[in-house]
């Protein structure tokens, strides 16, 4: 070879050794940005029995020591990667495996990037239609419940506005089986009496829906859910694909049965606060160890205990409100003190009053009490400030712009929004186009517009400086969303209740994913992201008593 010949591979080596390091250098970087460094642990494949790769499969790993669960889901190729995990002993398991038979492996040693065995997995069914057995049904989420159960779209439409849209999941009502007369006595205490205690009455005869609707869903109940209804095979939503596997969810159970928690939010130590619906207890918990401290409320008169909405503030003290009792609680985490702020003027004691405030930047709480929006001082609990909403009267959320310009609110029972310019005075009250889009829960994005979960089944756009309203509805049926919470990059996260998935929306391109969650529900009440993380870290409370953690890949 001659010597120009012998130079030239020479270079071109050195030149692709050069660019192989330069795009390993861009990759890196690309991960770091992409919050693939998340990944780096335990990893495998997963395949049918005659060897095929499948594909979105909830690959669980769960911590014999801290009984965290963290689930990945398999590619296309059928290959999975865990995070990074503590080295010791964990139960391997399949969540959710649906059409599949359950498969799990007990005492399995991890420790680093660990390979696993693959995963074999039989179909319960050589049809598409799965058996209605006490385990497949366990697995369903409402969604899929309403889709297999028999009625016409009215039926389902008031089942939805009537029952389980906000409190529980639909498996509470669909594995029993009672005659017409016992749903009518479960149905009338459920229309009729006041937030989830079921105890003050609501007062008029009409419930949550009309007296004729209660009637067809008494009767609908009566025939898909009577002592002698039986289960056809159940057919069910696809299972994750593509960008949908792109996400690693960890949950942490809490230490109490019957918590109903409810909100959570972070504060400035990486800690998750949550409250309990049903408990006199607040807690916080601990990411790295699954730990959990608890800390009581003080008993009020003679309300219920329960917590509602937590807000850390930027001095890391938590505030709650004690919805059954009508307080603005203020808890300090250094000293355990507490101090309880009382509004008269919330109504009946026992039945839902101060719950879903706001606080701005200069401290004040912002809350809906007997047809005005307030503004409380934080130090005293005095309202220093009303503005009158006769038309909306009450609103379920209260959002404040951080400068406390805008207030936006929604009623959560029928298509009503308001909006106040505290700079003016000015008061509007809006509609949607939807007549139940039954705005309830949400925050504002980055451009000052806010974003409510429609219990209607659509998130909603309000722009306070226009009034203009837009509703988005998602690529599933029968979903409803209590809550829907921007990122500092304009995405929209909601719990799709009873699709016992997340749903990730993009404004700008209308793109939806939909993260298929480990247990079959995604009773989400409140959200928390934590936008100091690349991508957003997503956290929510599942009121079926266990904290959720989201870190999608992409």
């Amino acid at each position: 070879m001659k010597k120009t010949q012998m130079r030239r591979w020479v270079w071109v080596g050195v030149a692709g050794f050069c660019l192989a390091v330069f795009l390993g250098t861009m990759q890196e970087t690309a991960e770091a940005q992409s919050g693939h460094r998340l990944l780096g642990g335990p990893r495998g494949a997963v395949r049918s029995a005659v060897g095929e790769p499948l594909e979105g499969i909830m690959v669980q790993l769960i911590s014999q020591e801290t009984a965290i669960r963290t689930t990945v889901y398999s590619n296309k190729a059928g290959q999975y990667e865990f995070p990074k995990l503590a080295d010791g002993s964990y139960t391997l398991r399949i969540a959710r495996p649906m059409e599949h038979k359950p498969y799990q492996r007990n005492s399995l040693s991890i420790n680093g990037a660990t390979t696993i065995e693959d995963i074999v997995l039989e179909r319960v069914s050589d049809t598409e239609f799965l058996p209605p057995t006490p385990e497949i049904a366990a697995q369903l989420t409402g969604v899929d419940w309403l889709l297999n159960l028999p009625g016409t779209g009215q039926e389902k439409r008031i089942f939805g506005h009537g029952c389980g849209s906000t409190c529980h999941s639909y498996q509470q009502v669909f594995r029993n089986r009672y005659d017409e007369k016992s749903w009518r006595l479960i149905v009338n205490r459920m229309m009729h009496y006041s937030g989830s205690p079921l105890i003050n009455p609501r007062g008029g005869p009409v419930g949550r829906i009309s007296l004729e609707d209660e009637e067809r869903l008494v009767q609908w109940l009566g025939r898909v859910r009577g002592p002698d209804s039986k289960d056809a095979p159940f057919h069910v939503l696809p299972g994750p694909r593509g960008l949908a596997t792109r996400v690693i969810i960890t949950e942490y159970e809490l230490p109490r049965v019957l918590l109903a928690p409810h909100d959570v939010h972070g504060d400035s130590k990486g800690g998750i606060w949550y409250t309990a619906h049903r408990s006199p207890y607040i807690g916080r918990l601990d990411p790295e160890t699954g730990k959990v401290e608890e800390y009581r409320v003080p008993a009020f008169q003679d309300a219920l205990p329960g917590t509602h909405r937590v807000w850390v503030d930027e001095n890391d003290i938590v505030w709650v409100s004690e919805n059954w009792a009508h307080n603005l609680t203020r808890f300090d985490p250094e000293t355990k003190q507490f101090r309880q702020f009382h509004f008269d003027e919330a109504g009946l004691l026992n039945s839902p009053g101060f719950s879903n405030f706001a606080m701005d930047r200069e401290g004040f709480v912002w809350e809906t009490l007997n047809s005005f929006v307030v503004k409380i001082s934080k130090r005293t609990g005095e309202i220093v400030k009303r503005w009158p909403i006769p038309k909306v009267r009450s609103t379920y959320d209260n959002m404040v712009t951080p400068d406390g310009h805008y207030w936006v609110g929604g009623t959560s029972g029928s298509n009503l929004l308001a909006v106040v310019d505290s700079h003016t005075d000015q008061v509007w009250e809006l509609e949607t186009r939807s007549l139940q889009s039954r705005p309830a829960r949400g925050g504002f994005d980055p451009n000052g517009i806010a974003w409510f979960g429609g219990r209607g089944g659509t998130i909603l756009r309000l722009d306070p400086k226009t009034r203009d309203v837009t509703e988005y509805a998602p690529p599933i049926p029968y979903v409803t969303f209590y809550e829907a919470m921007p990122d500092q990059r304009g995405e929209i996260w909601a719990g799709a209740q009873h699709g016992g998935r997340f749903m990730r929306f993009n404004p700008s391109t209308g793109r939806w994913i939909q993260y298929v969650l480990p247990e079959p529900y995604s009773h989400n009440r409140r959200t928390w992201i934590d936008n100091s993380t690349d991508p957003v870290t997503v956290w929510y409370v599942d009121n079926n008593g266990y904290i959720v953690r989201i870190q999608p890949l992409e």
